[in-house]
């Protein structure tokens, strides 16, 4: 990997520094930081006399290199008392400035390698690697990271990390590994590409909630970039001149096609840095049965490794509007994987937004089936007594606003108001019962081959196939509502992504016979047991 070190263990005792281009990197990120701060407050000054704009300009150009060389010097400081060792049965690494840590991780522990390098490291020839266990239950589970290594380094760290035989050997510093295709390149022998990014599928981004999210983010984007250099107010004045001056009708209808737009662009600029370089693998050495893994990243690249041994099923997950233009995105469901707030990424997704056939056909690959069993399988209707509770609750929600609207008319005794409550009840109760009618028709469960599969969800919907000999327990869970409709939750329990999958409002014998069916007969007696205290 990087440079040896010199340690009182000796020379050949294994341990190693990170890589010192990491000190130019810093500097980089730290000026970045200073001209995000900088540039405002100099813009801000632009009106002031030129004594007082050049003294700010020199207690800026000051500010910034004191912040420049107390970044260098931390990180430098951080690179001295840094070092790792990897050996036959643990990870070690070594770190602290006041407070001296030591961290170990035995290997047959580890579940994650993230690999993944920001721009700057990337134009240094950089990477960052994170080691997790895949949980969070103490200190010693937290995530190892290192920052930052030479590219082929991490990529060889990675492969050493999940290899399972001992059958990769590893790398001496600033040896890499040969087997590893650079930045761009193309796969590295052995590996069997599964899926790769197709540049059409960037059509599916705009069909997002994320959309207008980021259309209106970028109104609050706008007014404080406004607020650092003091046109805050005036930009608001002029927003507002120019409403009275077009009408309400034509101001609101300017404002929704800014929010499409600027939403749009913005969705598409992130599917592109997230997805870009986007490369489904099998790396058949690393583990006994494989592995998979996932390249990708425009500006930041990602690496991603997950090991078939821990995969007990996929979900495929059709967001709102995606189901309407027959795509779906796959996310894997297997133990030891961290939640995506634990790493630089979520690393779950196997998938992005692509056409249903080409989810249908990674599912397959991935579960090495020859049809995905998503798609094979013969989902079983639920009791008609849930297709109720849900146009219920679809009715509750969507009424919200006519309610809200109600009391407001009271409230100030506006006509206008009571209009506008009568049209959002009409509407809201419409839109309920349609949503709940989708939802009812999207609500299925089945069994097909070795895995059982359930699917939920309204307006989006979500099909997970899980594998029926990675179910631990299960659950009978009823609500009040459910027991006066005669219904049950049927809950089954796996050490894999979300912890536990339902089949949702179904019958108490239809219950109890699914998972008889599923779990074996085995089980028979203390299902029997649920079904009577049911």
């Amino acid at each position: 990997m990087t440079t040896g070190t010199t340690e009182p263990e000796g020379p050949d005792d294994g341990w190693r520094r990170l890589d010192r281009r990491t000190l130019v990197a810093s500097a980089v990120l730290a000026v970045g930081a200073c001209a995000a701060a900088g540039v405002p407050t100099l813009a801000g000054m632009r009106s002031a006399d030129r004594f007082s704009f050049g003294v700010a300009a020199v207690l800026v150009a000051v500010g910034v290199f004191v912040i420049v060389g107390l970044a260098v010097a931390a990180e430098w400081v951080r690179l001295a008392r840094t070092r790792f060792r990897v050996g036959p049965e643990r990870v070690e690494v070594h770190s602290g400035i006041l407070v001296r840590t030591r961290k170990g991780l035995a290997r047959e522990r580890v579940r994650t390698v993230e690999v993944t390098a920001d721009p700057v490291l990337r134009l240094l020839g950089l990477a960052s690697v994170r080691i997790g266990t895949g949980q969070k239950t103490s200190v010693t589970d937290q995530p190892l990271e290192l920052r930052a290594l030479r590219r082929p380094d991490a990529e060889a760290l990675r492969r050493v990390l999940l290899d399972r035989e001992g059958t990769i050997r590893p790398p001496h510093p600033g040896e890499g590994s040969p087997d590893e295709a650079g930045e761009g390149g193309s796969s590295p022998r052995g590996e069997e590409t599964l899926a790769v990014l197709d540049p059409s599928w960037i059509r599916f981004a705009p069909i997002s909630v994320l959309t207008p999210t980021l259309g209106l983010a970028a109104f609050g984007v706008l007014l404080q970039g406004a607020d650092w250099i003091g046109l805050q107010q005036t930009v608001i004045d002029d927003a507002a001149d120019v409403a009275i001056a077009l009408g309400l009708v034509i101001t609101l209808v300017l404002g929704l096609v800014v929010v499409v737009v600027v939403g749009t662009v913005a969705s598409l600029a992130v599917f592109v840095e997230s997805w870009w370089g986007y490369r489904l693998t099998r790396e058949p050495g690393i583990a006994a049965t494989g592995s998979l893994h996932v390249r990708r990243g425009l500006l930041t690249r990602r690496s991603t490794t997950l090991e078939e041994n821990r995969l007990r099923g996929v979900a495929v997950v059709e967001p709102p509007g995606v189901a309407l233009v027959g795509a779906a995105r796959v996310d894997a469901v297997a133990t030891g994987l961290s939640a995506a707030g634990e790493q630089r990424s979520d690393p779950r997704g196997l998938l992005p937004v692509a056409p249903r056939a080409v989810a249908n056909r990674v599912v397959a690959e991935v579960l090495r089936e020859p049809t995905a069993p998503t798609e094979a399988v013969e989902l079983r209707a639920h009791p008609v007594a849930a297709r109720g509770r849900r146009i219920r609750w679809a009715s509750a929600i969507c009424l919200v606003p006519a309610v809200v609207l109600g009391v407001v008319a009271v409230l100030a005794g506006s006509i206008a108001f009571a209009v506008l409550a009568t049209v959002a009840a009409v509407v809201g109760l419409a839109a309920g019962i349609g949503l709940g009618r989708l939802a009812y028709r999207n609500l299925g469960h089945g069994l097909v081959g070795n895995h059982l599969v359930t699917r939920h969800g309204a307006p989006g919907r979500r099909t997970v196939a899980l594998r029926r000999d990675g179910v631990l327990t299960w659950t009978l869970t009823q609500s009040p509502f459910q027991r006066r409709a005669g219904l049950v939750t049927l809950w089954f329990t796996t050490a894999a992504g979300d912890g536990r999958y339902g089949v949702y409002d179904v019958g108490v014998d239809e219950a109890v016979a699914f998972a008889t069916e599923t779990l074996g007969d085995r089980f028979t007696p203390f299902l029997s047991a649920a079904r009577m205290a049911a």
